[in-house]
């Protein structure tokens, strides 16, 4: 017989009954009902109930074990009787009569218990990841993590993509987020930079002639952390394609995700492909967000010019963008729900308040009534109704400000929350979409100057010879460029950004430069791709959905510290292995830095 197991804890059945077997893991429950004592031995793969009487020679050592202790049990496998099987446990058939039972390892009185799924602080958790990893949902998450990226590697592979890895140590690059620096001891001075894409890599792989890549990549950003944004590092499929289209890679993307989610759903419904595509102007206008989440039925409307009408006299919102949010059902709702709404939109958004109208039925005409509804004309009443799509029995929220990207946002918020509160969004499904068309650039008020508001690499959908002739004095018509850039959203949640590249080395200089880069900056900071692109670059593609927030909408869950291993607290720190730490003065002035802490006030 093996020395530690001849069967997992999750492996025995009924069919087992009266064979001797040798079981290993950790004591999960010990559980003494006076003439016999229980103990609910774990391991990665189940848990399987083991029995002892107090005359049985194991009895005294078995009676030692405490939660979370390591032990080898050995015995024959006997069948329960009908009144004790356990349904909700696959080995509840069965159990094993404890013969002998060597003590593996003993456990130290534990920081959080591992039985059961009581909530702890985050701290105690990551400080005490090992213990954390063997609570049982999230174990379950880890594993079901590993299912996952299984799946998407086998699916990958069907559709001829091919896996490489890319550089961790490269060089600095605007990607949007503060790179990790990485010293140089042989060269003084200089930084290496941890990948926040192994975005210039893929496409010269592109270049190279491989044609369809793709990895499990490893992606490092020094930003704050979010509860669907890890801090630190995270992980993406990263893939790329040549001589594509958009469509191509929409058509190459939506099977490997509608697979996996479908593969791991348990019943719950996943959009079938083709993914709806939706224009950003058109996200941004109904939805109020260019990651909307489509299981919330609430559709924004522009009621801009109802509000312009001679005949309806509320000044605050004159001369403005306004957007309408319907709240369908919420006239019954009392005064304190609508109060509360607007001391959300004031506190929260920092916004002037939510208007509103609650739409009654007065002998078969509408009617309106709230704070707003006295300045606003049946006519015009009507026009609200029907531009919105609101009916007796519904209200209608109103968000205004003299920005239009202002009056976006809080309505897009606005119409987050009113789903929530109301119960309008549709549990237990996947709901898919394609957000495309992302404005090239845009302008910063900070900087007073015209920014890339997406992926600076992407192709832009305009004339290659009028491209290259704009210059600042065109700004409507460089605010208001499209490119070939796309987000792939679910539930409300954005997975990936792709694009199709810009291969061409003098619209990329020209992209850049319209964006402040000065052309030799641009050639210094991308030579390795301006260089490869001069020596024939094919038309070429790609995305790069997250496998962290893929996992958690998968395992249902809320943070994506729930679906990975290790992770960082909020203050970017491992708590486990006490990182970041100081390091030696032998240690930099081997990497000739000194370090310079900041000034206290």
């Amino acid at each position: 017989m093996h020395a530690y197991r001849t069967h997992t804890c999750g492996q025995l059945r009924k069919e087992a009954v009266g064979q001797r077997v040798r079981i290993s893991g950790w004591v999960n429950r010990r559980r003494d009902h006076g003439g016999l004592l229980f103990i609910d031995l774990r391991d990665h793969y189940g848990i399987t109930q083991c029995v002892v009487e107090p005359d049985e020679a194991a009895f005294a050592q078995a009676d030692r074990c405490r939660s979370e202790w390591v032990v080898t049990i050995t015995g024959p496998v006997v069948a329960r009787t009908p009144d004790t099987v356990n349904k909700e446990n696959p080995t509840g058939e069965i159990e094993i009569r404890i013969e002998e039972i060597n003590i593996e390892s003993m456990a130290q009185e534990l920081p959080l218990p591992v039985f059961g799924d009581m909530d702890y602080p985050e701290d105690t958790r990551l400080k005490y990841r090992f213990l954390d990893l063997r609570r049982e949902r999230i174990h379950k998450n880890i594993t079901l993590r590993s299912k996952v990226i299984s799946s998407i590697r086998r699916r990958m592979i069907e559709q001829g993509f091919t896996e490489f890895q890319t550089p961790i140590l490269t060089a600095s690059s605007p990607e949007g987020a503060r790179d990790f620096l990485v010293p140089s001891r042989m060269h003084p001075g200089k930084f290496y930079a941890l990948p926040q894409a192994p975005q210039q890599f893929k496409q010269l792989i592109m270049v190279a002639g491989f044609d369809r890549y793709f990895q499990i990549a490893p992606c490092f950003r020094d930003e704050d952390a979010r509860a669907d944004r890890s801090p630190g590092e995270f992980y993406q499929l990263d893939l790329e394609m040549s001589f594509v289209t958009q469509d191509d890679v929409f058509a190459a993307v939506e099977p490997v995700l509608h697979g996996v989610f479908e593969e791991f759903a348990n019943g719950r419904a996943v959009s079938p492909a083709p993914f709806p595509r939706i224009a950003y102007d058109e996200s941004m206008l109904k939805y109020g967000v260019d990651k909307p989440d489509l299981r919330n039925p609430i559709v924004i409307a522009d009621v801009s010019e109802v509000f312009a009408r001679d005949d309806v006299e509320f000044k605050a919102f004159k001369n403005k963008t306004v957007r309408a949010i319907p709240a369908p059902g919420a006239a019954s709702q009392p005064r304190s729900f609508f109060d509360k709404l607007n001391d959300w939109a004031r506190g929260e958004m920092s916004a002037p308040g939510l208007g509103y109208i609650v739409f009654e039925d007065d002998g078969g005409k509408l009617a309106g009534k709230g704070p707003i509804a006295k300045f606003i004309p049946e006519p015009a009443l009507s026009a609200l109704a029907q531009k919105s799509g609101v009916k007796a029995g519904d209200a209608l929220f109103f968000s205004a400000d003299a920005k239009k990207d202002r009056a976006a946002a809080l309505a897009g918020q606005a119409r987050i929350r009113l789903g929530r509160e109301l119960g309008l969004i549709r549990e237990g499904e996947f709901k898919f979409c394609w957000i495309v068309d992302f404005p090239m650039y845009e302008w910063n008020e900070e900087e007073k100057k015209i920014d890339f508001s997406h992926n600076p690499f992407s192709m832009p959908q305009f004339d290659r010879a009028k491209f290259l002739a704009l210059d600042q004095a065109d700004k409507d018509t460089i605010l208001g460029l499209k490119a070939y850039q796309y987000d792939i959203v679910c539930n409300g949640l954005e997975l990936s950004s792709g694009a199709i590249r810009n291969h061409d080395p003098d619209v990329m200089l020209k992209a850049f430069e319209i964006a402040g880069y000065a052309r030799e900056e641009t050639e210094t900071k991308f030579a390795g791709m301006l260089n490869a692109f001069r020596f024939g670059a094919p038309p070429h593609g790609g995305t790069a959905p997250g496998i962290d927030r893929i996992v958690m909408l998968l395992a249902g869950e809320e943070n994506l510290r729930e679906v990975t291993m290790f992770p960082m607290n909020q203050q970017a720190q491992d708590l486990m292995m006490n990182a970041p730490s100081d390091v030696t003065q032998k240690q930099l002035r081997e990497l000739h830095i000194r370090v310079v802490q900041p000034e206290t006030k």
